[in-house]
């Protein structure tokens, strides 16, 4: 089992960054795929980017070169630095961690004016 919780979440205006924060819980948080999603207004969840186990990230497109995703294994945290943030980036923002199964947080909303 494994418990996620976000932060970081808030108002920003377009051109701005803000940086999302996942603490977890479990024995084996370093053996865990790590993702954040985003699920904006009216649409469906959608992955934004992961980190697996051994470090390897990858991106959608629409956030490439603006996003990072990054993990610590010694304190169980992922975090997500995003940059050059869009309104079209507003969105609840979600943890999860995969091993055999998915795991979610309850999410932290972002929300970019223009």
């Amino acid at each position: 089992q494994v418990r996620l919780v976000e932060s970081g979440g808030g108002l920003v205006q377009a051109g701005g960054s803000l940086r999302l924060s996942c603490a977890a819980s479990g024995k084996i948080f370093n053996a865990y795929n790590m993702a954040w999603y985003r699920q904006a207004p009216g649409k469906q969840r959608e992955l934004v980017a992961r980190i697996t186990s051994g470090g390897s990230t990858d991106y959608a497109d629409s956030v490439k070169g603006r996003f990072t995703i990054s993990r610590d294994n010694a304190k169980k945290m992922v975090f997500l630095q995003m940059n050059t943030l869009k309104p079209e980036d507003t969105a609840v923002y979600y943890c999860n961690a995969f091993l055999g199964g998915d795991y979610w947080g309850t999410g932290t909303l972002v929300t970019v004016s223009s």
